[in-house]
């Protein structure tokens, strides 16, 4: 049922665990957690819950009245906001598998905490799951700023999954299906979509590398694959933590991108200074050979 403005505001249910809980790690942006929530409250459905892992050196990021007014609107909504403080920070992986463990409903989208999303957003990405048999579709953040930076040889790799199924496919750095992660810069996936004339509510889902950002998982799938905790095999500077989680569950259940994306990059600056180590080449290697997980890398904490 779609919830809009209107006065006549629900309670809480209690009522059990919701179709997708929504997990938002954040750090210092109160201003884009804000506009992050206020794209949850304009949702169309499923019914959703959100679950918000602040690792900020100050206050948290909720702390702030923009973002505290939107928190209420979900509540009155109806939907179950849970504002948690986690630290110290150990690592993007390590926040990520936190959130994981939180989470209850079958279907958990993990939300960056600088995109907004378009208002049928969740109903497209849970109805694209469903169809395409995938342990993931991801929704690529647009970077508006580049609408007028057009790349057609970065959109090159484009390729529809063409009966709408995903099956599993092995990625790994520098091999087959690699160079598709030009199609997520700037706003290459806009570009594309503009020019495939898919009707308004619909979708049509592609051949990715891998998604940021905005990412809907059967949380079975995912915790099938091991989920994010290898974050104890990393040390604390890194990125690449999406990646291979999601090289894992595309290897044995598959994983897609849907256009058009309707997630939109706020292009704030990032909050992650340290990038020293790549998780995805660290954990699973490159060219198709697995790393070794039996010495894991120092951890720092």
């Amino acid at each position: 049922m779609t919830r809009r403005w209107s006065g006549d505001w629900a309670q809480p249910s209690g009522s059990g665990p919701a179709e997708v809980d929504v997990l938002i790690p954040t750090r210092n942006r109160p201003a884009e957690l804000a506009v992050t929530l206020a794209g949850l409250a304009a949702q169309d459905g499923p019914d959703f819950s959100v679950v918000i892992s602040d690792q900020s050196t100050d206050v948290p990021s909720w702390n702030h009245p923009a973002a505290e007014a939107m928190v209420r609107v979900l509540q009155a909504q109806g939907r179950t906001v849970r504002l948690l403080r986690h630290l110290p920070a150990r690592g993007l992986a390590e926040q990520r598998h936190f959130l994981l463990g939180e989470a209850a409903a079958p279907l958990v989208l993990f939300l960056d905490d600088d995109v907004w999303l378009e208002p049928d957003m969740l109903v497209r990405l849970t109805a694209a799951l469903e169809a395409s048999g995938a342990g993931f579709v991801g929704a690529a953040v647009q970077g508006l700023s580049y609408l007028s930076d057009r790349r057609p040889e970065e959109q090159q790799p484009f390729q529809l999954w063409e009966d709408g199924r995903v099956q599993p496919e092995r990625i790994r750095r520098g091999g087959p299906g690699f160079s598709r992660w030009t199609l997520h810069n700037a706003a290459n996936l806009a570009h594309v979509a503009s020019g495939l004339g898919i009707p308004t509510g619909d979708w049509q889902l592609y051949r990715i590398a891998w998604v940021g950002a905005c990412v809907l998982y059967d949380r079975r799938a995912l915790l099938a694959c091991g989920g994010f905790g290898f974050w104890d095999q990393l040390p604390a500077g890194h990125a690449g933590e999406d990646v291979a989680a999601q090289w894992r569950v595309m290897e044995r259940f598959g994983g897609a991108g849907m256009v058009p994306s309707g997630a939109v990059h706020l292009e704030s600056p990032t909050t992650v200074s340290d990038r020293t180590a790549d998780a995805a080449e660290l954990l699973l290697g490159a060219d198709g050979q697995d790393a070794p997980l039996s010495k894991p890398p120092q951890r720092r904490r």
